[in-house]
């Protein structure tokens, strides 16, 4: 054995010894500090499709940060001109951005004056015309704009961070997307309605007194405000307080009391007068507890105050002795009790009837501060544990069902160079594995189906090569140099079908979402490897059994023996075919965009629940149940299984509630307990991002692969690969339209695999075909198409054939999630192959022959 043999085997095993390593510590939690550090610091995780959790996209109100900015800055303008015996009115302002003040007299204009550089990030414009009272004009400077617009979002980021810190979530996600949004992921949490609130809570707290000596009916003046149209129960309180401005007395504003029934448990709000003046700030919380005790022994909230905020305190409870002080969180007051002495020690307490775990919250987000821009869930996808405990065991079954299909044949068929395929079939999907664990990849059910795909094409370069030696053997040379023209004379195809489908991997990657990217990583590595692995590995097999003289003759069996069926003679019969099929995909795409298709929530807004019962049930009961509630659904009972799955279009900006209204809705109205699995709700505006990303993916997908292949071939392949390409997307998508398919982002994940196997095949084929113009001479076009066709139709059909064995077992055992994404990745390989061998290469006739030289 030869030096470079040793040191290339050497190689193999040390890599294979260091993905091994790599490898461990994603399944073995207590591996040594130093090796997870060096080896796979995150390793590979399991998605929140696998283990349960949630995904959040959040939308910081940018808008409505600028608003409250300069609403506090008005009011702390309106206090300081108080201080001087001064009383400003607030007055409508047409403009949003602008809060206009009126003044009693023109002598407060001097006073307005000195204090401008005491408000260094409002734009003061006092306007004082003869005959009128004098008017302020108060809006943002543009410095104090575009430095809220740069940081409201980061500080946001952080409180949040802080707030799920304590919350004693492991591992989780926080991350900036986007000028305006925030991603939360959340594993293994399973309280998902407290997270929501503990994530969305602004926290704003400030403390104001009674206005104990107005006599005012608030009742009736809100009555006749809701009566008017000037506001509607459950509106922005600041909405009403400007509405009735004129019947409040001066300095004055209601908020409602959040109050709780001792014996029915329910809450109801009650309207309470106001001072206008904010006493004291969250700022002034230095640190807050969750405590129980009291008259009641009930959960309560300790503050611990700052220094500035404790003399504020004590200076406010001396002098306001025997008047009520109210705690007022996000525009609610949660307490207002009577203030009996002077409170020293820079401590206070909210009461108000809180379980221990709101208490436990709200001492939390007042630790970790008040979000400086209230923010919206525009995206909320949830899996509970089990759902992902099953979904792990179906992968499994799956991918284990799928490999062994693929491992079996190829020792069959091919057998001791199936043997050889199959180990570098297995190096495939470790290396696979160890390239995960080392970029930390949060591994997804649609990774687990691009490894599960991956394995079905894997073996596609083996058997290139192998085709390729069969076809040596057949010209009497001897087992060695067929081998080594096996590899040799298969490389460039190898190559060329890889990389056009790397390039789709590679779009969605850059354009895919969450689980998307997971497809995308496993795909593309599974590439890279495969290319490694069938070049090098495999040749290193070989080369060692023919050092140690093992390498004798090699069989293969046969589909197709000395194949000559005259494909161009249908060409036309096969072009009819496939313009109805164009012409049926057309008409379902047009179908899709007019929004009468089965379209998910991914690109129509709404809400994907799934539930689990341990009692059958009948679908006509809920779905009547449902709509009785008032609820227009769609709904699937999964196949084989107690499982129900809700679908409800809403295209609405942002997402609420929707899922605890349903259950209790179905659990009411049935007498079955449904138990919410997972739920997927969209916003409108994600959704629209979302289609939009789709389209960009697809077209961009193709724009590379039509530069790669004419770079590679020339354009008229290029025309006649895209324009196959596209016959089989539009193909597929008629047929899943006619299934009535749910069209989602899984659907068009599997359109762009689809094309990039479409490619795959029909690039081996044109590269068989540029090899024949350059040698058959004596052929014409026609005969040179025909004789490739039937040279590449063996490999075309065990491709196919292995590639649908995997997905056949992820169709059969892959789950009710990745049901639909295997059924279009099924017909897509019948028809993709189709499509490589009565469509594609005919195409090239279309052009004239003398484009074809046989110097091409």
């Amino acid at each position: 054995m030869n030096t470079t043999l040793k040191l290339k085997i050497g190689l193999i095993l040390a890599t294979v010894l260091f993905s091994i390593m790599t490898i461990l510590p994603s399944f073995y939690k207590d591996m040594p500090d130093w090796w997870k550090t060096y080896l796979s610091p995150r390793g590979m995780q399991l998605g929140l499709d696998l283990q349960g959790g949630m995904h959040l996209v959040l939308r910081a109100d940018l808008d409505k940060a600028l608003k409250n900015s300069l609403e506090l800055a008005a009011s702390d303008l309106k206090d300081a001109l108080t201080d001087k015996q001064i009383q400003a009115v607030q007055m409508d302002s047409p403009d949003p951005e602008t809060i206009i003040l009126t003044l009693p007299n023109t002598g407060a204009v001097d006073t307005v004056n000195q204090l401008k550089d005491t408000f260094p990030n409002l734009d003061i414009n006092v306007e004082a015309a003869a005959g009128s009272f004098p008017r302020i004009t108060l809006k943002l400077t543009k410095k104090e704009v575009d430095f809220i617009r740069t940081n409201a979002v980061a500080q946001s980021l952080e409180i949040i961070r802080n707030r799920i810190d304590q919350f004693g979530v492991s591992e989780p996600v926080i991350v900036r997307q986007g000028e305006d949004e925030i991603v939360v992921q959340l594993p293994g949490v399973k309280d998902t309605k407290r997270a929501i609130d503990l994530i969305g809570r602004t926290a704003q707290l400030e403390f104001k007194m009674v206005a104990e000596d107005a006599s005012v009916d608030l009742g009736k003046l809100i009555a006749q405000a809701v009566a008017a149209g000037q506001w509607k129960e459950g509106g922005d309180i600041r909405q009403l307080n400007l509405a009735l401005q004129a019947s409040l007395p001066k300095g004055t504003e209601i908020a409602f009391e959040r109050v709780v029934d001792d014996q029915t448990k329910q809450e109801r709000k009650v309207p309470m007068l106001l001072e206008s003046r904010v006493m004291m700030t969250g700022e002034m919380v230095k640190n807050a507890h969750m405590r129980i005790g009291g008259t009641y022994n009930e959960p309560y909230v300790s503050l611990e105050l700052t220094n500035r905020g404790g003399r504020i305190f004590g200076e406010i409870t001396e002098k306001y002795v025997q008047k009520r002080f109210a705690i007022i969180l996000d525009g609610v007051i949660r307490s207002a009790p009577v203030i009996r002495e002077k409170i020293l020690g820079g401590s206070a307490q909210i009461s108000g009837r809180f379980t221990p775990e709101e208490a436990t919250d709200l001492a939390i987000v007042l630790r970790a501060g008040a979000l400086p821009a209230p923010v919206e869930i525009i995206q909320n996808m949830t899996v509970g544990a089990s759902l992902g405990k099953d979904s792990i065991n179906q992968s499994l079954t799956a991918g284990l069902s799928g490999a062994l299909l693929v491992l079996v044949f190829m020792i069959i068929y091919y057998r001791l160079s199936g043997v050889i395929a199959n180990l570098a079939l297995l190096l495939n999907i470790l290396f696979l594995f160890a390239g995960l664990a080392m970029f930390g990849t949060t591994l997804t059910l649609p990774g687990i189906a691009g490894i599960i795909l991956t394995i079905g094409m894997a073996v596609d370069a083996n058997v290139l090569i192998y085709e390729r030696m069969r076809e040596e053997f057949a010209l009497g040379k001897s087992v060695r140099s067929s081998v080594d023209a096996g590899f040799e004379n298969a490389f460039s195809s190898i190559v060329d079908s890889q990389v056009t489908t790397l390039i789709t991997a590679l779009v969605l990657f850059l354009f895919g979402t969450g689980p998307i990217k997971g497809f995308a990583v496993t795909l593309s590595l599974g590439i890279i490897f495969n290319l490694f692995t069938a070049l090098f590995c495999t040749r290193l097999v070989y080369d060692w059994l023919y050092v140690r003289r093992s390498l004798r003759e090699l069989k293969f069996l046969q589909f197709f023996k000395n194949p000559r069926f005259d494909f161009m003679a249908v060409r036309k019969i096969a072009f009819a075919i496939s313009g109805a099929l164009v012409l049926f995909g057309l008409v379902s795409f047009v179908e899709i965009l007019r929004g009468d298709a089965n379209l998910g929530v991914d690109f129509t807004g709404g809400s994907l629940l799934q539930y689990k019962t341990e009692q059958p049930f009948q679908l006509d009961a809920v779905r009547s149940t449902l709509t009785k509630g008032g609820y227009s659904v769609d709904l699937q009972q999964v196949s084989g299984e107690n499982r129900l799955m809700v679908k409800l279009k809403k295209s609405e900006d942002t997402v609420g509630h929707l899922a605890e209204e349903v259950t209790s809705v179905l659990n009411k109205g049935t007498g079955t307990n449904f138990v919410l699995e997972s739920q997927s709700e969209i916003g409108s505006s994600v959704s629209n991002v979302l289609r939009n990303e789709a389209i960009v993916a697809i077209a961009l997908s193709m724009v590379g692969i039509l530069l790669y292949l004419g770079i590679r071939f020339n354009f008229s392949f290029a025309m006649a690969a895209a324009a196959a390409t596209y016959h089989d997307v539009l193909s597929v998508l008629g047929i899943c339209w006619l299934f009535n398919v749910e069209i989602n982002l899984l659907l068009i994940t599997a359109l762009l695999t689809l094309a990039g196997y479409s490619l795959n095949d029909t690039v081996v084929t044109f590269d068989r075909i540029r090899e024949n113009l350059g040698k058959l001479h004596e052929k014409n076009l026609f005969e040179i198409i025909n004789v490739s066709i039937n040279d590449t139709l063996g490999r075309s059909v065990i491709t196919a054939l292995t590639t649908l064995l995997s997905l056949l077992a992820l169709f059969l055992f892959g789950g009710a999630v990745i049901h639909d994404f295997s059924f279009a990745l099924l017909a897509g390989i019948v028809v993709g192959t189709y499509s490589s061998i009565f469509v594609a290469s005919p195409l090239l006739t279309l052009k004239k022959q003398q484009g074809f030289s046989h110097d091409s």
